[in-house]
């Protein structure tokens, strides 16, 4: 297989919107929202941060225990395992936690309209 027919298999990710979790307090730096606390604008690359003074916001750890996590729009699990299930493996994080605790509220809304039964 030439390199150009590698290129073109290889997904075309750009490392500057992708979002990095720390592994010790879980505190996800996004590069849309930056951090306006410590002064990292809006749209700065992870990469672009200053690696010698940069600290976990939450936990003042070191820009080494971070984890590239991808982008924001991918969906959460292994690649494999997206197409078993019924959709639910494609939702993104957030996805799923509105439909887990969406179905929690929803659950306890009706078990609190049984006492309306007199």
């Amino acid at each position: 297989m030439s390199s150009s027919e590698q290129e073109s298999l290889e997904p075309k990710d750009d490392l500057s919107t992708h979002l990095f979790e720390c592994r010790v307090c879980s505190f996800v730096y996004d590069p849309k929202e930056g951090i306006k606390k410590y002064g990292i604008s809006k749209g700065i690359a992870f990469s672009d941060l200053d690696k010698q003074k940069f600290r976990c916001p939450v936990c003042r750890e070191g820009i080494e225990v971070f984890r590239d996590i991808g982008p924001a729009s991918k969906a959460s699990g292994f690649e494999e395992n997206l197409d078993y299930g019924f959709g639910v493996n494609k939702l993104t994080p957030g996805q799923k936690n509105v439909l887990i605790f969406g179905g929690l509220a929803f659950a306890l809304a009706c078990f609190l309209s049984l006492y309306s039964l007199n």
